[in-house]
């Protein structure tokens, strides 16, 4: 059977108000689950890590903060200026929670209640998109939407929505740009529309942190690859490749409303990602390799870096005592690089498994321990956190002493489906996803070094967001309407 003959939207679905009506009422029904698992009892957010300044520097908000047990849950604009040098597209969404806020009285405050509110919104939008996309019947398509609630407002990843934290820009930005890959498959203006979703979801993920940057040559190819049945020629191949060159255009330009950060030794970066790719090989060098649990002097000589710096080990780039201090540094600088840091891991691939085993178990325990849910005023203990919706999140933390023994069988799981059902915008959906969290579990695993479990929070949503669709692909396929 061809793929034009097993695609089952046609004229008579994209004119159905039954169709349109199926939508709506699943937007009401996520929002309401949304704004409920939200707000009651009380609000839940994610406490700043100490990071939280890019996005509120972003916003209009100069703020300068340390590492906090608790959630603030507004943020009053103090006098003062600060230069964003680093993207976050949390920073527009709490800008328009700003804008919003203002309108109702509080001004210059960014209230998380309603930033959160404002990404609730958009996060039932793109799960009503990934339904109505879905080429299945009503009962499937309802058994999907219960999926990827169970998967959005898990507790692993929902708190980051209302945050000061890049993240949750990155899941909200995937998520509305797989429900556009999806509708962009159907014919007449459902294309058109669900290319818009794909622009405005992709911009957003994209630019969620530098880290996401890799997800835009991965999301043009899904674009390029997905098109709806019997569309061939121009018409096939023109609104793709202008939905791509906007995606580019719009990163390009928004890459450019950031100033230049400052490197370490005060000159200014030229790309972005520059100011934090000496921390960052820093870190993974002496917490990930040079760790004090293998064979110190034998990493060392194999980095190029004296024996003397042994006494480092196991202790990072904001450690009271870390080699950055060390008379000898200036001089071996030069090895603290990406270059090096690669030629010791294609080097050592018994090492570098090892690595990736632990990085794996890191990915599935979901979260870190030190990010609190509630705001002071809630009553509980710093770093208190919430189990509103703990359904898929405690899953992966029971299979996480396995490391790569449970997470290899689930991504194995992903590109199967994706595989079989490779001709269908639902098999480019799986595929994307797929290469999405494998790509930012590397970075995660062999590039930062530090804060590992919470840096392989986005992979672990892509892969539970492909396993919800990966499970639907067993469905028999139906006219829907």
């Amino acid at each position: 059977m061809s793929v034009d003959e097993r695609v089952p939207f046609g004229p008579a679905l994209e004119a159905s108000p039954r169709a349109r009506l199926f939508g709506l009422g699943v937007f009401a029904a996520a929002l309401t689950v949304l704004l409920v698992r939200f707000l009651v009892p009380r609000p839940v957010a994610i406490s700043d890590n100490g990071d939280g300044f890019r996005v509120l520097c972003g916003a209009g908000i100069p703020w300068k903060g340390k590492p906090e047990g608790f959630v603030r849950l507004a943020y009053e604009s103090p006098a003062g200026e600060c230069d964003a040098t680093y993207l976050l597209t949390q920073s527009w969404f709490a800008r328009i929670a700003r804008s919003v806020g203002g309108l109702l009285g509080l001004e210059s405050t960014l209230s998380l209640v309603v930033l959160g509110v404002l990404t609730s919104v958009l996060a039932a939008a793109a799960i009503a998109l990934i339904v109505v996309g879905l080429p299945y019947s009503r009962r499937v398509r309802v058994f999907a939407a219960v999926g990827l609630l169970l998967v959005v407002a898990d507790s692993a990843f929902f708190g980051y929505f209302a945050s000061v934290l890049g993240e949750g820009a990155a899941f909200l930005g995937l998520l509305i740009a797989v429900g556009g890959l999806l509708v962009a498959a159907r014919p007449g203006w459902w294309r058109y529309a669900g290319l818009a979703a794909v622009l405005f979801g992709g911009v957003i993920a994209v630019n969620a942190k530098v880290q996401t940057l890799m997800i835009l040559p991965l999301l043009a190819l899904a674009v390029l690859l997905v098109r709806p049945a019997g569309v061939r020629g121009l018409k096939r191949w023109l609104p793709a490749v202008l939905a791509v060159a906007a995606l580019a255009g719009g990163t390009a330009y928004a890459q450019q409303t950031v100033e230049p950060a400052k490197l370490p030794d005060g000159s200014l970066a030229e790309r972005p990602g520059d100011d934090s790719r000496e921390i960052n090989m820093f870190n993974t060098i002496f917490l990930t390799i040079v760790d004090g649990r293998h064979d110190t002097a034998a990493d060392l000589a194999d980095l190029g870096l004296p024996a003397s710096f042994g006494q480092y080990a196991g202790n990072g780039w904001w450690h009271p005592r870390p080699a950055t201090r060390d008379p000898e540094y200036p001089k071996y600088r030069e090895q603290i690089s990406r270059r090096n840091v690669i030629e010791y891991l294609a080097t050592h691939p018994w090492r570098t498994t090892g690595i990736l085993h632990r990085a794996a178990g890191d990915l599935l325990t979901a979260r870190p321990p030190y990010l609190g849910s509630f705001d002071q005023a809630a009553g509980f203990a710093p770093e208190a956190q919430e189990f509103r919706v703990p359904v898929a999140s405690t899953i992966t933390k029971l299979l996480a002493p396995l490391g790569f023994f449970a997470l290899l069988p689930i991504w194995f799981l992903l590109a199967w489906r994706g595989w079989k059902t490779r001709r269908d915008a639902l098999g480019v959906v799986l595929g994307f996803l797929f290469v999405v969290a494998a790509g930012q579990f590397a970075l995660a695993a062999l590039g930062d070094g530090l804060e590992n479990v919470k840096h392989q929070v986005i992979a672990l949503y892509c892969t539970l967001l492909g396993v919800v669709l990966a499970l639907v692909t067993f469905a028999r396929r139906e006219r829907s309407e």
